[in-house]
């Protein structure tokens, strides 16, 4: 767990509320959570999802696991440590973005229950959506675009995944995509289905 090392620092709210931002977007802002191994479908699904809300007038954003190692935790690897430290500062990043009333799409493997539990309690009720990207490690491993299994096989990669390091599975997800099952698409329309449901989008378009 990290250590708040600043001092003499207070949290200061703004003239502009949560909800006149989002009454200004016509959506609400919440934080997608998809979760899954390595392969499974998660940047495919969000970014669908993402090109799907922006055709319906949302305003969203796809926080992605590699796109995200590239800066803000480009000093962090794949021990466990550094895992829920990956989580931890990701999950203040799509709080924020939430809070700004943007349709956050986080798309990280996500491993240890404890870290995505974490995410959840930054957010308040019905903000945090975590969708559970299932797909066997056989099939992960049959589709292996980055050719991240074959190594990991090999030994050449610690800590990963469905390999070397566990994977919980979340117990009580909001959502389930069965992508050995369901295309991209399929699974990007239960995601829409399940924001119109739910209110945070509206039947119809977002903006007024």
């Amino acid at each position: 767990m990290a250590v708040q090392k600043a001092s003499n620092i207070v949290w200061h709210e703004g003239s502009v509320s949560k909800k006149d931002r989002e009454r200004f977007l016509g959506q609400k802002g919440v934080v997608v959570w998809f979760t899954g191994l390595s392969g499974s479908g998660k940047s495919t699904v969000a970014r669908e999802v993402e090109a799907r809300l922006l055709k319906l007038g949302c305003l969203s954003y796809v926080l992605d696991g590699d796109n995200i190692r590239f800066g803000l935790n480009n000093n962090l690897g794949f021990s466990p440590e550094d895992r829920a430290e990956n989580i931890r500062r990701v999950s203040h990043v799509a709080r924020l973005f939430a809070d700004a009333g943007i349709i956050t799409l986080t798309a990280f493997i996500s491993p240890y229950r404890a870290d995505r539990e974490a995410a959840r309690a930054l957010l308040g009720p019905g903000e945090f959506i975590e969708i559970y990207v299932r797909c066997s490690l056989e099939e992960c491993e049959k589709r292996d675009a980055k050719g991240l299994y074959k190594k990991a096989r090999a030994g050449e990669i610690k800590e990963f995944t469905g390999i070397s390091a566990p994977y919980e599975e979340p117990l009580s997800p909001e959502l389930v995509l069965e992508t050995e099952r369901e295309t991209p698409q399929e699974s990007a329309e239960k995601v829409i289905r399940f924001l119109a449901d739910r209110g945070i989008i509206s039947k119809g378009v977002c903006r007024h």
